[in-house]
């Protein structure tokens, strides 16, 4: 059996799997592309570790300067297994025009599907090839880029609803992110073991895309965002003592205390998503921001 693997727009932008089966007179069967989610694999089979994180290209939207961001999720199988994978030769962004290594791609992958977790910036004139290498489990996967139209997504013009990503600061009278690439704050400093108070605001323009939009409009309600954070890189554990927490959509602010349990240089990831969010409106990437804050750890 010969595995390869190839990407499809036929389910959004999912990493497909083509199964190339031999006969016994030796004669290569046609294979057929099936989405990983469609796969019986990792989480589908209760495997709590030992499966594979693979790279996702989500698509690409041009930026306020002129710029092209490349959006980047990923694909934990496992049910309980969280993998982390440094930057490095085993985690690198090849072809990346300041650099291979540390594009903002994460360290720590989280199980199950994770839409659109970084952008990689390139000149609206860049012609090089991108793609993102990860190495786990004893594979090697990459997973290129690209500029073809049916990969252009609404991440900050809004999708066909008019529904633009929430907005967040750092600070109350701060910048804005919004959409994918957000905005990054920092750095910040703490002490392992001692909680660092991070502070958000965020708001939103109450609008919701796709299944979310038929129950909002019944019940006539602004339905609220949500900030959640997860650790995106960095050597040690990290927690939050407000993991999730909801902003009513006309604004307002949120505070969790962060503890590490390493010294070391830490990116935290906030992603605010309105109702819509990552798992209804995934491909289209309308309707959640990521931001970034930078924490320097010391003993």
């Amino acid at each position: 059996m010969n595995l390869t693997v190839q990407f499809s727009k036929q389910f959004g932008p999912l990493v497909v799997m083509t199964l190339a089966i031999f006969s016994s007179a030796g004669a290569q069967a046609q294979g057929t592309p099936l989405a990983v989610e469609l796969l019986p694999l990792g989480k589908d089979l209760g495997l709590r570790s030992g499966q594979t994180v693979t790279p996702a290209y989500e698509g690409w939207y041009e930026n306020e300067d002129g710029s092209i961001a490349l959006s980047f999720g990923y694909y934990n199988r496992n049910s309980e297994e969280v993998l982390n994978i440094p930057v490095g030769s085993a985690n690198r962004i090849i072809g990346a025009p300041n650099g291979e290594d540390d594009q903002g791609q994460p360290t720590e992958f989280d199980i199950e599907r994770h839409w659109g977790v970084f952008t990689v910036n390139i000149p609206a004139d860049f012609d090089g090839k991108i793609a993102w290498h990860l190495e786990n489990q004893g594979k090697v996967f990459e997973v290129p880029a690209n500029r073809h139209t049916d990969f252009i997504i609404d991440a900050i013009v809004g999708d066909a609803n008019g529904n633009l990503p929430p907005q967040i600061r750092f600070s109350e009278d701060g910048p804005v992110g919004m959409g994918p690439g957000g905005i990054t704050a920092g750095p910040m400093q703490a002490k392992v073991g001692e909680p660092l108070a991070v502070q958000a605001w965020a708001s939103d323009d109450g609008k919701v895309s796709g299944i979310a939009a038929m129950f909002v409009g019944q019940s006539g309600a602004t339905p609220p965002v949500d900030i959640t954070w997860f650790k995106h890189q960095g050597p040690g554990q990290v927690s939050f003592s407000e993991p999730t927490s909801k902003i009513p959509a006309e604004g307002g602010s949120t505070t969790t205390d962060v503890t590490f349990s390493e010294a070391g240089e830490y990116l935290l990831r906030a992603r605010v998503t309105d109702l819509g969010g990552p798992e209804m409106a995934g491909h289209s990437q309308c309707c959640w921001t990521n931001s970034f804050v930078k924490v320097s750890v010391s003993n």
